[in-house]
């Protein structure tokens, strides 16, 4: 597997266009939502979604500025939708920093993401981009019922493998099959192709969270599991599988240590130990490689090349990490 920088060698001159072109868009003249945006910018990801808009586009056509509006447009509504999140998970913490509502409290978290959505929504209506606002809207409205979705589910504790896939491919995957979607249209203007690259996004954001929770339970290896998906009531792949195969008593068990003992570390770990006895976590593995395999096929009817060698990459990439 490559890493990110040999990854993104195909399109390093865009990607340093976008960064500064970001910057600018992140600007605020309030002073102190000026401060917060400085705060987004300086602690940001590896940005692996505009990753997916440019090498998306680069595959089919020359980037132009359209490609650079819908990589704009990607990063602010996730980053949008990420200040949310840690409102409404209690999360004090993103990639090892303190969250917007750590240090600025919920009410300012809360319309600090909804001016992140209006900047996006309105980069695209000033440049006349209506279809991928059309795609980027669509995909918000899915990642919302996703996640109301899986709080409805945590509740009952009634989810299914089908309900599963319907969650995650609505909260994790919908963003990333958008910026493969709008990076090929936004260089074809072709229909045919767009739906192409929205579905081998949606089955590389699949696959994308499936390995989130297999982290979850430690990996294949058990590493160290943190069981919040257990702690927050959540039921992945891995649960999901294993109460599938297990008997009454079992199903009692294993309901009772999600619903009454979820904040228990004992009751967690051994949970999480017969998820790992009772192949949960193998299967999960399998069926994220056989998904990620799917989403290569689509790319092998497109002529071969610098970016989609490196399209090819990033699919594994995202899969393959080790955190």
């Amino acid at each position: 597997m490559n890493s990110l920088n040999e990854i993104k060698k195909p399109i390093q001159k865009e990607l340093k266009e976008f960064e500064s072109l970001f910057k600018e868009y992140m600007s605020s003249k309030v002073p102190l939502l000026d401060k917060i945006m400085y705060y987004i910018v300086q602690r940001k990801g590896k940005q692996i979604r505009p990753l997916f808009v440019f090498l998306s586009a680069k595959l089919h056509q020359p980037i132009n500025n359209s490609t650079h509006i819908a990589a704009s447009l990607i990063e602010l509504l996730h980053t949008a939708t990420l200040v949310h999140d840690d409102v409404v998970d209690d999360s004090y913490q993103r990639r090892g920093f303190f969250s917007v509502n750590a240090l600025w409290k919920n009410k300012i978290a809360v319309l600090v993401g909804d001016y992140l959505l209006s900047k996006g929504m309105l980069l695209a209506l000033d440049n006349d981009e209506f279809k991928i606002l059309q795609i980027f809207s669509r995909s918000v409205k899915q990642i919302s019922e996703g996640e109301l979705l899986q709080l409805e589910k945590a509740r009952k504790l009634d989810i299914e493998e089908d309900t599963y896939f319907k969650i995650i491919k609505a909260k994790t995957a919908s963003l990333i099959a958008a910026a493969c979607g709008t990076g090929a249209y936004s260089v074809t203007r072709d229909e045919a192709i767009l739906n192409k690259m929205w579905h081998f996004g949606e089955l590389v954001g699949t696959a994308y969270q499936i390995k989130d929770d297999i982290f979850d339970f430690g990996g294949l290896d058990i590493g160290k599991p943190t069981g919040n998906d257990i702690k927050e009531k959540k039921m992945t792949l891995p649960l999901i599988h294993v109460l599938s195969k297990a008997n009454k008593q079992e199903k009692r068990w294993i309901l009772k240590t999600v619903k009454k003992y979820n904040e228990d570390p004992k009751k967690v770990k051994e949970l999480i130990q017969y998820v790992h006895d009772n192949g949960g976590v193998i299967y999960a593995d399998k069926q994220m490689h056989k998904i990620k395999e799917e989403a290569l096929a689509i790319l092998d009817e497109f002529p071969d090349s610098e970016a989609k060698t490196s399209l090819k990459e990033l699919a594994r990439f995202v899969v393959e990490r080790k955190k």
